[in-house]
């Protein structure tokens, strides 16, 4: 019981932190498709506890996003649910199989790939309700505004969530809010600082197509 509680105590931290982030970080990408960071929350706890919690943490966070700050209603909540479940769950699957830093990156690699193309299938069929844009004018913001806003997403969410995962669980630990074992098999210094090279870089491109995108340089 007390191994659960704690567990269910992690658990709405990790909902508490990640609708923090939405409330808090919100940043304009491209065109009116803004940028929050609660994936890399959502992710680390499913980096920690499994894919069930990437989806448990995701529809209580887009819930609850839903009834406080979001105009989007019910669509809002299924998209911000497919969106998470398929970035976050997609790379907690592939990191349970394989818990290094090159598994980690692989499957935010692959939850990058899956979230941006159901999002623009999603978007087709459901934006057209929410945005009261006619179909045909959505097809036409499809590759120049959801394709390039989901992968600049994707990148920034799964750099940050190299960058940060270790940080964020050492603190944790600390806390005992979490158990005190390794939860990243150790892998060669190598590969390790190639991984936190290869997520800055990924960063780094990202903020640059951004700013471009925005016009600023």
């Amino acid at each position: 019981m007390n191994q659960s509680a704690k567990k269910i105590t992690t658990y709405a931290l990790f909902c508490a932190l990640a609708f923090v982030v939405v409330a808090l970080i919100r940043i304009p990408l491209v065109l009116f498709l803004k940028f929050e960071p609660k994936d890399v929350v959502i992710t680390i706890g499913g980096f920690l506890y499994g894919p069930i919690a990437t989806v448990i943490i995701s529809v209580v966070v887009a819930f609850v996003e839903m009834i406080t700050i979001s105009s989007d209603g019910v669509i809002g909540f299924v998209m911000n649910v497919i969106s998470a479940v398929a970035f976050a769950g997609t790379a907690s699957i592939i990191y349970k199989r394989k818990s290094t830093m090159t598994g980690a990156a692989i499957g935010l690699g692959l939850g990058t790939v899956l979230m941006t193309v159901l999002m623009l299938l999603w978007n087709y069929f459901l934006a057209p309700i929410f945005m009261g844009f006619p179909r045909e004018d959505v097809v036409k913001l499809l590759v120049p505004a959801f394709l390039p806003f989901n992968l600049i997403k994707g990148g920034i969410n799964a750099a940050l969530t190299l960058l940060l995962y270790k940080p964020i669980i050492n603190i944790l630990r600390k806390a005992s809010v979490v158990p005190d074992v390794e939860s990243i098999a150790e892998e060669g210094t190598a590969k390790k600082t190639g991984v936190i090279i290869l997520a800055l870089f990924v960063l780094a491109s990202c903020i640059l197509m951004v700013l471009s995108l925005r016009g600023i340089i």
